[in-house]
C-alpha cells in the first residue's frame, strides 16, 4: 500500500488537468464561464502548487538527513575491524598462549626429571650411609664408649 505522500503529486496533476479542462472549456464556450469559479480554480491550483513545493522541500530535507546519517554510519563501519581481522587476531593470540603453555609444561617436565634424579641420588647416598653405619656397628665398641648412654643402640 502506497504512502499518502505519494498521492500528492498525482492529485496535483489531476486537479491541474481539471483546471486546464475547465479553462479550455470556458474558452471554447466563449467565456461564458463564471469568473469567480475560474478564480477559485486558479487559487486551488496555486495552493496545490505551494503544498507540492512544501512537500518537495520537506522530502529533500529528510533525504538530506538520511544521507548524512548514512555517511556517519559508513564512517563508523569503516572503523570496525572485519571478521577476518578478528579471527586472525584471535588465532595469533591463541597460538602465543599455546606456545607459552607448551614452554611452561616443558620446563616443568624438565624440573620433574631433575627432581627424580636428585631423589634417586639421595636415596642411593642414604642407602650407602645406612650400610656404612650398619657395618660400623658390627665392630665392637671401645670400652670407654660403652658407658655413654647417647651412643648405645636402642
Amino acid at each position: 500500500m502506497e504512502k499518502p505522500l505519494n498521492f500528492v503529486p498525482r492529485i496535483a496533476i489531476f486537479l491541474a488537468g481539471v483546471a486546464a479542462g475547465a479553462l479550455t472549456l470556458s474558452r471554447r464556450e466563449g467565456n461564458h464561464a463564471d469568473p469567480a469559479a475560474t478564480q477559485d480554480l486558479k487559487d486551488a491550483i496555486t495552493g496545490l502548487e505551494k503544498r507540492l513545493a512544501a512537500n518537495e522541500s520537506s522530502n529533500a530535507a529528510r533525504f538530506s538527513q538520511v544521507e548524512t546519517r548514512l555517511d556517519e554510519h559508513a564512517a563508523k563501519l569503516a572503523d570496525v575491524p572485519s571478521t577476518a581481522q578478528i579471527v586472525a587476531a584471535m588465532e595469533q593470540l591463541l597460538s602465543k598462549t599455546m606456545a607459552s603453555l607448551d614452554d611452561r609444561l616443558t620446563t616443568q617436565a624438565h624440573s620433574i626429571e631433575v627432581l627424580k634424579t636428585t631423589v634417586s641420588q639421595t636415596d642411593s647416598l642414604l642407602e650407602r650411609v645406612l650400610e656404612s653405619l650398619d657395618s660400623l656397628q658390627t665392630y665392637t665398641e671401645p670400652p670407654q664408649l660403652e658407658n655413654d648412654a647417647l651412643l648405645r643402640p636402642v
